[in-house]
């Protein structure tokens, strides 16, 4: 087993036409990396990306877990075919594999998946753009977000409901331009609690990693002030942040 806690970038593949590794990329394997006692303690039968671009996020989770997850599967989605034959090189050279599906979003596994996804990651195209540039062929599919950066996501969280179990976790990126206090708004009245992992700011962005989990049980104070600076700001009270950086390998 591999001493390195996370995919290594110096073993990640790339192809021109696909996603490498950046900073929401490694935000989101930063929110698994902090979350990494309670995925263990989670026991997930089946892991699965949507969207795995270089793979760098899916084997990370799989490094994450480690030994003490065996027994775990993956499965990983990409529109792109030239991100899923790079994803499975980048497994493939951190000796972790799953299964690979050239898909959009996750069509087609809809009804073999129903209920079974246990953690569920996912960096969306989230960038604002035309809505002509959404689903175009290439790396753009892997940016262009349309309308507020939202049109794909808006397709992706009823297709999570849909597929993660009811001990289910998802960990999706947003960005502020968004409206992270909408999606998880939205996310509420599916029955879904959330919690900001962690939030990050660059030259260029503001990035906050959220974490949905079913859970019906808890009370969770309905939050009148729907502005960012009041959501989140209730979000952002619930946990620590983490102000670390993480410098490319």
């Amino acid at each position: 087993m591999a001493s390195h806690k996370t995919a290594q970038i110096r073993l990640v593949s790339s192809h021109d036409e696909v996603y490498e590794p950046c900073d929401d990329s490694f935000a989101l394997v930063d929110a698994l990396l902090a979350d990494r006692t309670n995925l263990l303690e989670h026991h997930p039968t089946l892991c699965m990306e949507i969207g795995c671009g270089s793979g760098y996020v899916i084997t990370s989770l799989a490094l994450i877990l480690g030994q003490e997850g065996s027994g775990v599967n993956y499965i990983a989605t990409d529109i792109n075919p030239h991100a899923v034959k790079v994803t499975h090189e980048t497994m493939e050279a951190h000796g972790v594999n799953a299964e690979l599906i050239i898909t959009d979003i996750a069509a087609g596994l809809e009804n073999r998946l129903a209920g079974m996804v246990d953690v569920m990651v996912v960096n969306p195209p989230y960038v604002p753009t035309p809505e002509d540039e959404v689903g175009s062929e290439g790396i753009t599919s892997s940016w262009a977000g349309g309308e507020n950066g939202r049109s794909v996501i808006d397709r992706i969280l009823p297709v999570a409901d849909n597929l993660l179990s009811k001990k289910g976790w998802l960990y999706l990126v947003t960005l502020t331009a968004n409206n992270p206090s909408e999606i998880c708004g939205e996310m509420r009245k599916k029955g879904y609690a959330s919690k900001i992992v962690v939030q990050r700011s660059t030259e260029e962005e503001s990035l906050h990693i959220i974490k949905f989990w079913k859970d019906l049980d808890n009370e969770i104070e309905e939050i009148n002030d729907q502005s960012p600076t009041g959501f989140m700001g209730s979000l952002l009270a619930q946990i620590p942040l983490l102000s670390l950086w993480r410098s490319k390998q």
